[in-house]
């Protein structure tokens, strides 16, 4: 267990994540996307909230992240912009939005940044968006990276298994990693890959690695909200942890007023003007 203890900050900053790697704190991350859920996240004290491309899953019930727009995902980055005090907010930048056109991901970005006011934006890949990194930060805005299993890659893969369990994929995700250390993201997400492959890459980099599905030795872990409050039922991968059930919670409630409704027990003479 770490001993670490937590910096005392009012607003989380890349500057803030660095440290608190530099001194051994773990890093908490969480997806929202919307106002109400994202001020309880971030009452709650997470350090980074994920406007993730996921909202084309759970918010829209698509099968994959693909269909999401940019205007979409300007929308839900918009509405927790709006809760926000603490956290630093990390928008995705939607497939289509920046894959082989950096002129392209740079405008994608900027409308992210004018329209929501979010803080920074998360992309996928390594070497094959290099140009597109370069341009963004070259406009200031931070770049959060992503390896490993990217599912806008899906139908490149055409699987959701672990990736980079055999040597020549380990070794690129090695070299992509610290490629986009270089070029200048602030940190960068590993997704389902083996434990110990995310433990050297997080040893390597002198910026913050989170994780999912990646093992307990990197800086900080990352999961969909729907997904560990229990809110989606049909995913239950590894390294999923739900801490509620809320299905199951809300159903229930929801059932308790319909038959209040229909046996006339609400509203009752002290629920009404």
């Amino acid at each position: 267990m770490s001993t670490a203890r937590r910096m005392n900050v009012n607003k989380v900053t890349t500057h803030v994540l660095q440290a608190m790697k530099e001194r051994g704190e773990k890093i908490s991350m969480l997806t929202a996307y919307d106002f109400s859920l994202a001020k309880i996240v971030d009452d709650a004290g997470m350090d980074i909230i994920l406007v993730g491309d996921s909202a084309s899953n759970v918010m829209a019930g698509y099968d994959t992240t693909l269909p999401i727009t940019l205007d979409q995902m300007i929308y839900h980055a918009s509405s927790v912009i709006r809760a926000v005090k603490r956290a630093l907010v990390v928008v995705d930048l939607p497939f289509g939005s920046y894959q082989g056109n950096s002129k392209e991901a740079l405008q994608s970005t900027i409308r992210i940044m004018k329209e929501s006011g979010a803080h920074a934006v998360k992309l996928e890949g390594g070497e094959e968006v290099k140009e597109s990194i370069i341009r963004i930060l070259s406009a200031g805005v931070p770049v959060m990276g992503h390896l490993g299993l990217t599912p806008q890659s899906i139908n490149k893969f055409g699987t959701y298994t672990v990736r980079a369990t055999e040597e020549p994929e380990a070794k690129k995700l090695i070299k992509d990693a610290l490629l986009l250390e270089e070029l200048g993201c602030f940190a960068i997400v590993l997704e389902k890959i083996p434990a110990a492959l995310a433990a050297e890459v997080s040893k390597q980099l002198k910026i913050p690695v989170i994780g999912i599905g990646a093992g307990a030795a990197v800086d900080g872990q990352v999961l969909v909200i729907h997904d560990m409050l229990g809110i989606n039922q049909g995913f239950s991968p590894r390294f999923l942890r739900r801490y509620l059930n809320l299905y199951e919670e809300i159903k229930a409630a929801i059932g308790n007023y319909v038959e209040d409704v229909k046996a006339e027990n609400f509203p009752n003479e002290n629920e009404q003007y």
